[in-house]
């Protein structure tokens, strides 16, 4: 499967985004998904995830409560609305697709990435 995500920005703090991740092919709803980030001069962490009926999520402690993942399998689309935002989360966002039924918040238990969407939260 292939990612494209979109929807970064710049962004003042309080404001909101929605990131998209299209994903090609037939196959989206086999995947279990998920959202990390990378700040600059950090490693890459956990966001969120969601599995593969959307039927359950998962949340990085900081985002919990002003994020929101989801998906549209008809759609081959994965999103992330992000409310509240502020500068600790500047950061590229990308979307990855995991083959397991389930998958923790390792990011070495996925296995496609897109490519990142920058999102710029000023104060």
């Amino acid at each position: 499967v292939q990612l494209q995500a979109s929807g970064g920005g710049l962004v003042q703090a309080g404001d909101s985004l929605r990131l998209s991740c299209a994903a090609s092919g037939r196959t989206f709803s086999t995947y279990f998904m998920g959202w990390f980030r990378q700040a600059p001069g950090k490693e890459r962490e956990f966001v969120a995830s969601i599995t593969r009926t959307g039927g359950s999520t998962l949340y990085e402690h900081s985002v919990k409560g002003r994020f929101t993942i989801s998906r549209d399998n008809p759609k081959n689309t994965l999103y992330l609305q992000m409310n509240s935002l502020n500068p600790e989360d500047t950061a590229i966002y990308y979307c990855a697709a995991s083959a397991r039924i389930w998958a923790t918040k390792d990011s070495n238990q996925y296995d496609y990435w897109g490519q990142g969407t920058l999102v710029t939260v000023s104060s």
